[in-house]
């Protein structure tokens, strides 16, 4: 059944077009194609780029956030308490009502100081402004890195100024060397955000994120597999187009060097918009839905590409409806004190711990760390 099972998923009348078999894409007279085998080095890679992230952060990143002047504020730890500690671990950081008057009799606390309690075992937790910094240093680079290289793949290819080129000889098209690399750094890299996704920031997208990593690895493997090379190198470029102007406005939102990252972030803002919005879906999507048509029968693998495309894409408006808020908030100066964050995070606010002032009264600051993101 095993065997049955792999022949089928491996079927060429799932993956390719009528008349056209694996045999037909071995590598013969010159010519090399992509084969699925190919991806199994995208693993180990993964793991080089969890290593290279880890020394990147320490004797790149680090330096660079004190640079900048990044810093932390001063966290008061929560006092000593079994009995509250368990049931933050166990049961709830968000005590209702009726649990903060059971833990007050429990711990000999006041509801109040039970209160406080939560509060700063919450800030604990929060991660540091030099944490974030550093994912953002981290991304920031591969993402610049990456669009750099897409760009001197495709500038010289035909298929980069004429997407009638992308489907010329399909699936006949031979793997350049260049392609190659470009791929499986790209894969490594997104299988290396999954691995690490679980220990990194988490923001309110974070499904969406888990949706997003998941939808781009399917992508680019099955493009590799079904030898959908080129288009899937312009939908990498595009998306790499815009991230890195994003993770830099969070550097230095994260540093409070707030007009620069008003600045990166209004052009971040557009030139998302102008790629996932409009390039890609008028363009791109157009490009993978029209053409292929020309010249074959839809098959399954038709289908799926654009299927998954579309995932993404869905993904790009509901980003895209958050970046464009924070646009009309900060364009209308509705955005008070740094209430700007990084477009693609929606971190809880950080909260302060309340100390009573000299009539009684309570004073309660909260700084703001909202957003989006991404892409990809």
């Amino acid at each position: 059944m095993l065997q049955m099972a792999y022949d089928y998923f491996w079927s060429h009348r799932l993956w390719l077009p009528k008349n056209v078999t694996w045999a037909d894409l071995e590598d013969k007279d010159g010519r090399v194609y992509a084969k699925a085998s190919d991806l199994y080095i995208t693993i180990p890679l993964a793991f080089v780029f969890l290593v290279v992230r880890y020394v990147f952060e320490i004797y790149v990143a680090t330096p660079m956030a004190r640079l900048m002047g990044v810093k932390d504020k001063v966290k008061l730890r929560a006092a000593h308490s079994p009995t509250l500690e368990t049931f933050y671990a166990s049961s709830s950081k968000h005590p209702k009502q009726s649990d903060l008057e059971n833990l007050s009799k429990a711990s000999k606390f006041t509801v109040r100081q039970v209160e406080r309690w939560f509060r700063r075992r919450r800030n604990q937790d929060r991660p540091s402004l030099e944490k974030k910094f550093r994912e953002a240093c981290w991304r920031f680079t591969f993402y610049l890195v990456a669009f750099i290289a897409g760009i001197a793949v495709l500038a010289d290819k035909p298929w980069f100024h004429d997407l009638h080129e992308v489907w010329r000889d399909f699936p006949r098209q031979t793997m350049l060397p260049s392609q190659y690399w470009y791929y499986m750094i790209e894969l490594g890299f997104y299988w290396s955000l999954l691995f690490r996704v679980a220990f990194d920031v988490k923001r309110k997208d974070f499904k969406e994120q888990i949706i997003h990593h998941v939808a781009t690895i399917i992508l680019i493997s099955f493009s590799w597999c079904a030898n959908y090379i080129r288009v899937g190198t312009l939908v990498m470029v595009i998306h790499d187009s815009s991230d890195f102007f994003l993770e830099s406005a969070k550097m230095f939102n994260y540093a409070g060097w707030i007009d620069a990252g008003n600045n990166i972030f209004v052009v971040f803002a557009l030139v998302f918009i102008i790629t996932r919005i409009i390039i890609l879906p008028f363009w791109i999507l157009h490009c993978t839905w029209v053409y292929p048509l020309e010249i074959y029968a839809p098959f399954f693998g038709y289908y799926f590409f654009n299927v998954m495309l579309w995932v993404l894409q869905c993904l790009h408006i509901f980003w895209a409806y958050l970046i464009l808020g924070m646009a009309h908030k900060f364009l209308t100066g509705k955005l008070e004190e740094d209430a700007r964050s990084d477009p693609d995070e929606t971190d809880i606010p950080d909260e302060e711990d309340e100390e009573p002032s000299k009539n009684g009264s309570v004073s309660n600051g909260h700084s703001l760390h909202n957003g989006h993101h991404k892409a990809d």
